[in-house]
């Protein structure tokens, strides 16, 4: 498998079978310079504009609903109802978790995850592979709560996701540097893709920031 940061929260994970699963697509709007991308299935995690813009995955199929889906038989997404706040939803509304189950791995994209999983997520979840995790605040956890998240997930491999950047400089959310200081230098990478297999992840660093692969 084979996964590449669009920026914000918009990943493309393309698998040795040839489908390609894209994730929150942002829009243009949000400050991104994204362009369309050729997409089999695409993962809405709610639809605020700077994760739903579908016009970015033309002819996808959309999921944006809880429960499970088949993309293949060794293909399978599960979608888990959270919340975007640590409020019941009486902030930002709800967002869903995604599990993706293929080549014998388990890759999670946790949308803008507002609160720690609960027991019934993190049983659902757990253990995670690959986690796609929110760590700038404000709209969603924070670096202490998703460094929490990630390890009651027992996830093997994190990327971080959802934080301030260039293109979004006026957003009220953290950088990544706040995240990756929570690790030792020696358990941090920064890439332009991550390959990874189910054999190979005993040798992948514990955190890995994708340097976004945006146009323009």
């Amino acid at each position: 498998m084979i996964i590449t940061c669009i920026g914000h929260a918009m990943f493309l994970l393309e698998l040795d079978n040839g489908m390609r699963i894209l994730t929150d697509p942002v829009d243009q709007g949000s400050g991104y310079p994204v362009e369309p991308v050729k997409a089999d299935a695409v993962l809405v995690s709610h639809h605020h504009h700077d994760h739903a813009a579908l016009e970015n995955a033309p002819e996808a199929q959309v999921i944006d609903t809880e429960g499970l889906h088949t993309l293949a038989p060794d293909v399978k997404i599960q979608a888990i109802h959270a919340w975007h706040d640590d409020a019941q939803g009486t902030k930002r509304g709800s967002t869903l978790l995604f599990l993706l189950e293929a080549e014998g791995l388990r890759v999670a994209h946790l949308g803008d995850l507002g609160h720690l999983p609960t027991k019934e997520q993190i049983a659902a979840l757990a253990p995670v592979d690959v986690l796609m995790i929110p760590v700038g605040g404000y709209y969603t956890i924070d670096v202490e709560q998703a460094k929490k998240t990630a390890e009651l997930l027992q996830a093997r491999v994190i990327l971080p996701m959802h934080y301030r950047t260039a293109y979004n400089a006026d957003w009220p959310i953290a950088g990544s540097d706040a995240f990756l200081r929570l690790y030792a230098d020696e358990d941090v990478t920064r890439q332009d893709l991550l390959r990874v297999t189910q054999g190979d992840l005993c040798c992948q660093k514990k955190v890995c920031l994708l340097a976004a692969q945006l146009k323009g």
